[in-house]
């Protein structure tokens, strides 16, 4: 069975309640919700986890590999823009990763324009709210199949 690693990075623990005009009402329980219902739906296990702190990301994509994981769905959230050492994990790693967004991080403060995460990604999906988990989480299924 494919096994898909989910990745909430910082902040995103305060959905729901957070600058809701550019995030909404959306919690990360929702989000998580719906994405375990997918994985059901589709036969793949799913192993979630949200942090706040750079080096526990680090860490949980490190021991990735040792954890069969086949695919990575990763929503960086700030450290997408900051983070070499998320960054040099995902390329380290191996495993195919997905890089998700709420946000359209393009149509927002100029600084969010670059992901350091995108060139080690497989692709990445923005803006679309809840719906760039589920489309992204999608793709990590096909990736995770290959």
């Amino acid at each position: 069975m494919a096994k898909i690693l989910v990745i909430h990075g910082p902040n995103l623990n305060l959905l729901g309640t957070r600058e809701v005009d550019i995030y909404g009402k959306v919690t990360i329980e929702d989000i998580n919700n719906s994405l375990r219902e997918k994985a059901k739906g589709k036969g793949v296990d799913i192993e979630i986890m949200q942090s706040n702190h750079e080096g526990e990301i680090v860490d949980t994509i490190g021991k990735a590999k040792d954890n069969k994981i086949n695919a990575i769905l990763m929503n960086p959230a700030a450290y997408t823009h900051t983070s070499v050492a998320i960054r040099d994990a995902v390329a380290a790693c191996g495993i195919p990763t997905v890089e998700v967004h709420l946000s359209n991080i393009y149509s927002r403060e100029e600084f969010r324009h670059t992901s350091l995460i995108a060139p080690v990604a497989k692709g990445q999906v923005s803006g679309f709210g809840k719906t760039s988990y589920l489309l992204g989480f999608e793709a990590a299924i096909e990736l995770a199949k290959k």
